[in-house]
């Protein structure tokens, strides 16, 4: 892959010069004019502490989920690419473009890869140190094959993972390698697996940084990664390891009560143009290891909504309502209950508590746990809305089916228009209990008439490599 695996010296110095620490005059000195080359153990962790490491530039799963719709007056007038994943279209790139939802991701690889190969040979810094080091960085470069196999992967399925093409595993920073191969769906998972479970036992016991991962960010991330795989049994010892680990944080990690965030003075006051007064990373609270995009999506632009299926879903003193609004922005009130998103403005990616809480009330309704899946889904709810409306109906909570069908339905109110559905529907596509499902587009006119709508068929669960990749790397196959 010529175009996004090709990474020069100049990516290294990009990555220690953007630093949220500052690097010591003294390593400035030391260096060549214009060429910074990591080889002290600070140095190695000072690549740690990059914000491209959180600004991950990819958002693709917005506009797919099908909890959205468009309005027609301004859909027309949206990105070509915004047009495209909202139609599910076969093409996404154009020709000549580079894939968003790969370029930092890939760029991140690089260097999680720089750092696990060299960081043991390092001057300076204890073997600890080191293995600390390159226990983050297999975890990080996890959590980003995580995302690049659920964009580029078919959904796992364990009878046809072995031969569903995944993506090219990369083990080297190397500028000068252009050969690649896409290793399977099932390879990709291992892979991450494997990371995982090598760095857990080096990873440092207490989240300090959002920026940096913990063992219980990772083991969250495994927990979440099991649940993708449809191995629940797996799944929830690292989930519960996950939500125990963050109460040992040495920073605020926790949710936030929204009857207090949003009462008079709360943390998210006043609500203004651009929506709550949300804050920012490194400051989220329920960010246990932090990952966000920017998008319009959830603050100025007017094109995507919720749809009014989606609006429902909400009861009428659910805080969560208080992040949309009924009208576009500068423009008028959209029609048949439709709601805009009005932020936070980046979308958080990485490791959340109120996913953990969610993933874990699935997985235990999963294994027929309804007591223990009812009380994680109200830890959430009851800090979404008042006490007296926060509870799961009984009719609910005493069946699995339905109990694991309200756990999804809270996913979609948690996360709406931040691009968790599209995830969920991937995986839930290979789900013997809802594999049958479809999902639709719609299209809206300013007074509320359908204009038009799309289906997804299955081949769209993946997005297809832009057509510069695939004609840069001769033989790799894309996806049909």
């Amino acid at each position: 892959m010529k175009t996004i695996y090709k990474f020069t010296g100049a990516i290294v110095v990009a990555m220690l010069c953007n630093m949220m620490f500052s690097c010591k005059k003294s390593f400035l000195e030391i260096t060549p004019k214009g060429k910074l080359i990591a080889q002290k153990v600070s140095d190695y962790n000072l690549l740690l502490s990059n914000l491209e490491l959180v600004n991950m530039n990819a958002t693709a799963q917005v506009p797919m989920g099908d909890e959205v719709a468009a309005i027609a007056t301004y859909f027309n007038g949206a990105a070509v690419k915004t047009q495209r994943l909202f139609r599910w279209d076969d093409v996404t790139y154009e020709p000549t473009e580079n894939a968003a939802e790969m370029e930092v991701p890939l760029k991140n690889i690089y260097t999680f890869n720089k750092i696990i190969n060299e960081v043991p040979d390092a001057t300076d810094g204890t073997a600890q140190e080191k293995r600390s080091i390159q226990a983050e960085a297999m975890a990080g470069r996890a959590w980003t094959y995580f995302l690049l196999i659920n964009y580029f992967g078919k959904p796992y399925h364990p009878g046809t993972a072995a031969t569903d093409p995944g993506f090219p595993i990369i083990l080297k920073a190397d500028v000068t390698e252009t050969k690649f191969t896409r290793a399977s769906v099932m390879e990709v998972y291992k892979f991450i697996v494997d990371d995982l479970i090598k760095a857990m036992p080096d990873l440092p016991l207490k989240t300090s940084h959002r920026l940096r991962m913990s063992k219980a960010a990772a083991e969250g991330l495994l927990g979440k990664v099991y649940m993708f795989m449809g191995k629940f049994n797996e799944a929830l010892p690292h989930l519960n390891a996950a939500l125990t680990g963050i109460n040992n944080a040495e920073i605020p990690v926790r949710l936030y009560d929204y009857n207090v965030t949003f009462a008079p003075g709360g943390e998210f006051m006043p609500i203004g143009l651009f929506g709550p007064a949300y804050p920012y990373y490194p400051n989220i609270k329920e960010s246990v290891f932090g990952k966000q995009s920017y998008t319009y999506w959830t603050s100025s632009a007017n094109e995507l909504v919720i749809t009014k299926q989606t609006a429902d879903l909400y009861g009428s003193s659910d805080l969560r309502l208080k992040f949309f609004s009924p009208a576009a922005f500068f423009g008028p009130v959209y029609p048949n209950g439709l709601l805009r998103k009005i932020g936070p403005g980046n979308t958080q990616l990485g490791v959340l508590v109120p996913d953990l809480y969610l993933l874990r009330a699935e997985c235990k309704a999963r294994l027929n746990d309804l007591p223990g899946a009812k009380a994680d889904v109200e830890a959430l709810r009851i800090k979404r809305m008042p006490s007296t409306s926060s509870d799961v109906p009984a009719v609910i909570a005493g069946e699995q089916l339905p109990l694991i069908k309200f756990i999804l339905e809270e996913r979609i109110r948690e996360f709406a228009m931040n691009g968790y559905r599209w995830f969920d529907m991937r995986r839930l596509s290979v789900d013997p209990l809802f594999s049958n499902s479809t999902f639709s587009h719609t299209v809206y006119s300013e007074t509320g008439t359908v204009v038009s709508t799309f289906t997804l068929k299955p081949e769209r669960f993946v997005l297809r490599f832009p057509k510069k990749v695939i004609d840069e790397n001769p033989g790799m196959q894309n996806n049909p």
